[in-house]
């Protein structure tokens, strides 16, 4: 009797504590603030990003105008946390133009953009082999492919609040392409022919109802095949991710030039964010001279197919790995950790410098997102603040991380619209 009493003290005890430790308010850990840049100002050569920033002061408040920002890259942008961030902070401002250009299917495992949500029933995802394993598959700007058999279909559900007037689709045409119907939960059902008598690249677009916010795309009778997909507002500010996990400039490179232009052409970018960086820097027989003709090759070409798009290079971020045991001769990397258990690979550094100076020599703008985060070792000690910022292989960002970095971007682009507009103005 007096066991079982003692018991249920201590039960109600447990229970109260539960309480009250349910009941504490959950407190953010203060975010560190953005570390300085290599030019001093929040973005490199600012002047260069005129033409992307006329079309901001448009929409700026006005109710009218539309900016498409395009960001091209590795893991960092597949994720859609980092661009996801960035374009919901400046929608707010500029307006909502739509959730902008997306893969065609389920790129990868866990695949979770911001603002929408995608699922695939029969239809197929084909990813590009990464030019470091010797392949070179011709495909477009999003690195890999949906292809829908008959009856196959892909189902899209915006997020409430998303605006949708226009939906756009890039593929391959050809005598041997199917019809892709689009089935929207308002109005009725409009078709997208990709039956040509001759090859190649073909982007349509379709008009939608006011309140459409469910979309099925249905291939009707033979394949159809699906570069990208692109929902679009009326006016406002969309920006698009089109990363590829794992991928380095080598892979926009080769990418199929046709397609490209004609994803380009279609919907063309008005500032175009080249994000790679991270996945040369880890590679051990990375070559500076080969890396710099490549960003000049890419840099020349985009200027040629999207003539009117400003450019901006996003730096290489910090990133570390485990230290490595050899017996024979090292190239020197900087150390970090309590025990010097983590490592900065030595060409990280070498891809920075020659991001910055071929910017400089180009007239392209430049964001140094390793000083933002910090400068060296900065993954680390991210890594180990109370709320992580960095996962624990110090190369990719937490949620959290994702949305403080993503912060310091779109900070760094309004503050940076905001002083060009003032030195135009006289500061009215």
């Amino acid at each position: 009797m007096i066991q079982a009493a003692a018991a249920a003290v201590i039960l109600s005890l447990t229970v109260g504590l539960s309480a009250c430790r349910a009941q504490t308010p959950y407190v953010p850990v203060e975010r560190p603030s953005p570390g300085e840049t290599l030019c001093g100002t929040p973005i490199c050569g600012p002047e260069f990003l005129a033409s992307a920033f006329l079309k901001l002061e448009a929409a700026d408040g006005t109710g009218a105008g539309r900016i498409h920002i395009l960001q091209i890259g590795d893991s960092h942008t597949a994720g859609d946390q980092i661009s996801g961030q960035v374009r919901g902070r400046m929608q707010a401002r500029f307006g909502r133009g739509g959730r902008g250009i997306l893969p065609p299917g389920l790129p990868y495992v866990g695949y979770a953009p911001r603002q929408v949500s995608v699922t695939a029933t029969g239809a197929r995802y084909l990813p590009a082999p990464l030019i470091a394993g010797g392949m070179r598959v011709p495909m477009g700007l999003a690195g890999g492919q949906g292809r829908l058999e008959a009856g196959d279909h892909l189902s899209i559900i915006l997020d409430p609040g998303v605006p949708l007037t226009t939906l756009g689709v890039c593929g391959q045409a050809g005598p041997d392409r199917g019809t892709l119907q689009i089935v929207p939960d308002i109005g009725l059902p409009q078709a997208i022919a990709f039956r040509r008598e001759s090859a190649g690249p073909l982007c349509a677009e379709v008009a939608l109802s006011p309140g459409d916010a469910n979309l099925t795309l249905v291939a009707v009778d033979t394949p159809v095949v699906l570069d990208d997909v692109r929902l679009w507002g009326k006016w406002g500010l969309s920006l698009s991710n089109l990363g590829v996990v794992g991928s380095t400039l080598m892979d926009l490179e080769g990418r199929d030039a046709p397609t490209v232009e004609a994803q380009l052409r279609a919907d063309p970018p008005d500032l175009i964010l080249l994000a790679y960086g991270t996945n040369e820097g880890f590679d051990d027989d990375f070559d500076p001279l080969a890396y710099e003709q490549v960003l000049r090759r890419r840099i020349a070409w985009l200027r040629q197919v999207a003539p009117d798009a400003a450019l901006m290079i996003m730096g290489a971020p910090d990133g570390l790995r485990r230290r490595q045991t050899s017996t024979g001769p090292q190239r020197w990397s900087q150390s970090c950790g309590s025990e010097a258990e983590w490592q900065t690979p030595p060409a990280l550094a070498l891809v920075r410098d020659v991001q910055r100076r071929v910017s400089e020599d180009l007239g392209v703008a430049f964001w140094d997102w390793y000083g933002r985060m910090g400068g060296a070792c900065s993954a680390d000690r991210l890594a180990g603040t109370g709320e992580p910022l960095m996962r624990g292989d110090r190369v990719h960002f937490t949620a959290t991380g994702a949305e403080w970095i993503g912060d310091i971007l779109a900070d760094d682009l309004m503050t940076t619209f905001d002083g060009w507009r003032a030195s135009r103005t006289g500061g009215n």
